[in-house]
């Protein structure tokens, strides 16, 4: 018979491994399953953003926690702490701007308004079309390739099992424990966490939950090397922008904007009809920019449920099973969000609350 972990983690990117993390360190034999690699899903093909600007208010403290996280691994991560400006460049945006940036200053974010005339002295070779503005000194970014190999070693570190490459093809429960069925064995855990981004639905329904997981198929591109154009992260009211250059000289452009495809069929695929609008509204926030070609965009799965909060708890109906995942900028929030999961896994009370699954989740047929 095979061994019997305490806990299974489905789910190698940041939110399942930095669970793992945590509750190995509490003394539970852990094992992370992985369908690809540890970091290849959302987790390693974001921009890397690390801004506060674009956090909702709600997850505001998640945020920062996981910030500093970020912060504290430093080099590993390619961190970099350049501060954000957000534009408008017009009414409406400034409108929108003053409204949302003065919530988030409420839910502690140290974001503060600035002038056209200040961003022109921070950044010469913005748009001279802005409006208004908006200043955060904490925002930044960090390289997401780098996520597989950091959680690799914290996870090697803390004693964690990793099984790359290996999907789970069912769940079953029996004898106290699941069965988490692959194509080369059967793995044995008293403890299961599904922390599998956007295959969160289809890990769900193997325990007999039905959970109203959409993916956003976000857009991500990155141009040649060239001269230096900004030093800071750069934001749009909308959001529909975030721009940033890295010391190479090449410039990583994203905002949320969709390409196709679902997480059934794999990868999903760049939209030249949402792409370009993309980098339209790049160039027009850094004119230099047209003196740049794009060398490659891809996409990235972004799981989220109705109301856009994470799914982070117990597994409603379904005894020692637990949730995490549709954390919106899991990103960021990732590595604080995880630790939370481990320590209520290991029975501690965590540091800020959860969000429990139960408010969307319906049991249809408990695993046996």
């Amino acid at each position: 018979m095979s061994a019997l972990y305490d806990l299974a983690v489905i789910g190698g990117g940041i939110l399942g491994s930095a669970a793992a993390c945590r509750a190995a360190a509490g003394g539970m034999r852990t094992i992370v399953i992985e369908q690809q690699t540890l970091g290849s899903g959302a987790s390693g093909v974001n921009a890397g953003t690390l801004s506060l600007q674009i956090k909702r208010v709600k997850l505001m403290p998640y945020a920062i926690k996981g910030h500093e996280l970020w912060e504290r691994a430093g080099e590993r991560v390619g961190f970099h702490k350049t501060g954000g400006i957000t534009l408008a460049f017009n009414q409406r945006e400034a409108e929108l701007l003053h409204e949302r940036m003065a919530l988030k200053r409420e839910a502690g974010a140290p974001i503060e308004l600035i002038s056209p005339t200040r961003v022109a002295e921070l950044e010469p070779n913005l748009s001279r079309k802005v409006v208004a503005a908006s200043w955060c000194g904490e925002d930044g970014y960090a390289n997401a390739s780098l996520s597989g190999a950091y959680y690799r070693a914290l996870l090697e570190a803390a004693g964690v099992e990793i099984r790359e490459r290996t999907p789970v093809t069912a769940i079953d429960r029996s004898g106290g424990a699941f069965q988490l069925a692959t194509p080369t064995d059967t793995i044995r855990a008293t403890r299961l966490l599904l922390a599998c981004g956007a295959w969160l639905r289809s890990a769900g329904a193997m325990i007999g939950l039905d959970l109203p997981v959409r993916a956003r198929v976000n857009t991500v591109s990155v141009t040649e090397r060239g001269p230096a154009l900004v030093g800071t992260v750069i934001g749009h009211a909308t959001g529909l922008l975030t721009l940033k250059q890295k010391p190479n000289g090449s410039v990583l452009i994203g905002g949320g904007w969709q390409g196709t495809g679902s997480p059934d069929e794999g990868r999903g695929s760049v939209d030249p009809a949402t792409l370009l609008p993309n980098l339209r509204l790049a160039m027009f926030a850094v004119p230099g920019l047209d003196r740049f070609r794009v060398v490659r965009s891809w996409t990235g799965f972004e799981a989220n449920v109705p109301d856009f909060y994470p799914l982070a708890g117990a597994a409603p109906g379904i005894d020692n099973a637990f949730l995490l995942g549709c954390v919106r900028g899991g990103y960021t929030i990732g590595p604080y969000i995880g630790a939370l999961m481990g320590d209520l896994i290991l029975g501690r009370e965590p540091e800020l609350p959860l969000f429990d699954p139960g408010r969307f989740a319906t049991t249809t047929s408990a695993a046996a």
